[in-house]
């Protein structure tokens, strides 16, 4: 199924003291790609609170294969491993060239403003399920 893909340069600001990118950083890439599926899927992060749907994350994991430096440049592909009507599940890999360096994923609940879990529109499931990873990709 189809990927979002997205580069990032790797900012100073995101390494350790030895300019290698620190393990928090990932999770902030993650989103990077999360909130770029999300606008390629034509549904913007800030359109989605507008509408009132929000996606609190309530599990997220990384494996860390390798490091990046500061300098480097990575790609964050962003998939969707598991979508359902009340929740997503995201699935990431930071690439630099053609290595893997990392792994992960993002799961959300689909919550209105007072967080209560609620249907994902049918519009935006629909959307999603194109960015679907299927068995063999995973």
């Amino acid at each position: 199924m189809k990927a979002h893909t997205i580069e990032q340069a790797v900012r100073y600001a995101e390494t350790d003291r030895m300019k290698v990118v620190h393990h928090s950083t990932y999770l902030l890439w993650f989103e990077i790609g999360r909130m770029g599926l999300l606008a390629a899927a034509g549904f913007p992060y800030d359109q989605l609170e507008a509408s009132g749907t929000l996606f609190p994350v309530v599990v997220f994991a990384c494996r860390l294969n390798d490091s990046a430096d500061f300098g480097d440049t990575v790609t964050i592909e962003t998939r969707i491993a598991n979508l359902r009507s009340r929740s997503v599940e995201f699935s990431y890999k930071i690439l630099k060239g053609a290595k893997v360096i990392a792994t992960g994923m993002t799961r959300h609940i689909a919550a209105d403003a007072s967080l209560k879990a609620k249907r994902l529109p049918d519009d935006l499931l629909g959307a999603l399920a194109v960015y679907v990873v299927a068995n063999s990709e995973s």
